[in-house]
């Protein structure tokens, strides 16, 4: 579970101490790449709390992700269509997907948790 964490952490880092400009060119790869990323952390987080988690299949995914959804955007403007929606939406609805399984697991664990509360009294 720390890996995701930590991983998010030295990226903020980087971008807010940095100053690194992207060319207006490449926001379209760069955005991709930044929700293929944030699909693969929320799909981290989410196998954490379904305790399947795996570090070589999270970092595995990590890298194909970016690259799979790049290349797609990249094949996309050679061939004059736009590939990268298509990544966009695939990639969207898996983070929203994920982030409803996350929200399902933390109130169920909290209703679970006040259960036993409550039955303790």
């Amino acid at each position: 579970m720390w890996l995701p964490i930590f991983g998010l952490l030295i990226g903020i880092s980087v971008g807010l101490l940095t100053d690194i400009e992207v060319p207006s060119d490449y926001s379209n790869y760069l955005s991709i790449a930044i929700l293929a990323s944030l699909d693969t952390l929320f799909g981290g987080i989410r196998a954490h709390l379904q305790n399947i988690y795996d570090e070589l299949v999270f970092v595995s995914g990590f890298f194909f992700n970016i690259i799979l959804a790049t290349s797609l955007s990249f094949l996309g403007v050679h061939l004059g269509v736009d590939l990268y929606l298509a990544a966009i939406f695939a990639f969207g609805v898996r983070l929203f997907q994920n982030i409803a399984v996350i929200r399902r697991i933390l109130l169920s664990n909290y209703m679970d948790r006040r259960k036993k509360q409550l039955q303790k009294q």
